[in-house]
């Protein structure tokens, strides 16, 4: 499996709905930071964030994909809830739970964005026996 146009014009798509989506937390998180450091908060900030957080769970994906398309199911979830921990560290500098929160939920936009933009690349045999019942009308 390798992207391909269509692939690349999903990532474009999912990168717009990332940006977007945690633009709306980000104003969100920040309304509700009363005293707090706001710490990511600002669009310089978590734009470039979205973007390479994108890129770099678009290649995860892939290598996967490739190798271990089953880890995936694991893996994901598993790199979602590490990316937390500086999040929830930043509580002890000051951060407020507002800011944590936000920041939180800026991870699983882009985490979700990826799964929603590259599930269809995986091969019919890797997207589960479930599926393929279905499609088969079982």
């Amino acid at each position: 499996m390798s992207p391909t146009p269509k692939t690349a014009i999903r990532l474009g798509f999912a990168l717009l709905a990332a940006a977007v989506a945690n633009t709306v937390i980000a104003l969100a998180a920040t309304a509700l930071d009363d005293g707090g450091i706001h710490m990511g908060l600002s669009p310089a900030i978590y734009l470039p964030f979205t973007a390479v957080g994108l890129l770099l769970g678009a290649v995860g994906w892939f290598v996967l994909a490739r190798t271990a398309p089953k880890a995936l199911r694991v893996v994901v979830p598993a790199v979602l809830v590490l990316t937390w921990i500086p999040d929830l560290l930043l509580l002890t500098a000051g951060a407020t739970v507002a800011n944590v929160v936000g920041l939180m939920l800026m991870h699983l936009v882009v985490a979700t964005a990826i799964v929603t933009a590259l599930r269809p690349t995986l091969e019919p045999a890797e997207t589960g026996a479930r599926l393929a019942h279905h499609e088969n009308g079982v």
